[in-house]
């Protein structure tokens, strides 16, 4: 096997230094991107989890430099509540999101958190599909949730709805 076959990724907990590259993904995945300063204080925030993950890159699979993808989670009582997940585009369909929310997933269920909860645009049909696939359940909807998106240099009139998902860990 050569030396630069990829190698297994594999997500670990982001700190304080992790903020500008995450804030960096945001703004590529997101139409309304959160700054460096937002993520910072999630980051630091007690009740707040958060994991990256890079993409092995060159020879020996040594990871690139830049953080490919990032989940933040807020904590409160048993439950938990899925902030954001963002995965850089060109590193999408590699299983990133997957294994970012296993991550946080697992460390939630460690801490004896119980109920996990997000909000995604009914629209997403990838992240509706990787959520159902990790057993989240749609429990409610939002209907005008999210800002319409821009096509074409113009705003489209229907605000997208959000489906209410809950995953049960215990």
């Amino acid at each position: 096997m050569w030396p630069f076959n990829e190698s297994p990724i594999l997500a670990e907990k982001a700190s304080f230094q992790d903020a500008q590259d995450m804030a960096a993904i945001h703004a590529k995945a997101f139409q309304h991107a959160w700054s460096t300063e937002e993520i910072l204080r999630l980051i630091e925030a007690e009740n707040v989890v958060a994991f990256k993950c890079k993409r092995p890159s060159g020879i020996l699979n040594i990871s690139s430099s830049k953080t490919s993808g990032f989940v933040l989670a807020r904590k409160a009582a048993d439950e938990a509540e899925i902030l954001t997940l963002a995965v850089l585009l060109e590193a999408r369909r590699h299983g990133l999101g997957r294994l970012l929310m296993q991550a946080v997933i697992n460390d939630l269920y460690n801490e004896r958190i119980y109920k996990l909860f997000l909000e995604v645009d009914a629209e997403n049909q990838a992240a509706v599909t990787l959520y159902k696939r990790l057993k989240f359940n749609v429990v409610g909807e939002r209907k005008g949730y999210y800002q319409p998106a821009q096509r074409n240099g113009e705003e489209e009139t229907l605000r997208p709805r959000a489906l209410v998902m809950r995953l049960d860990l215990e």
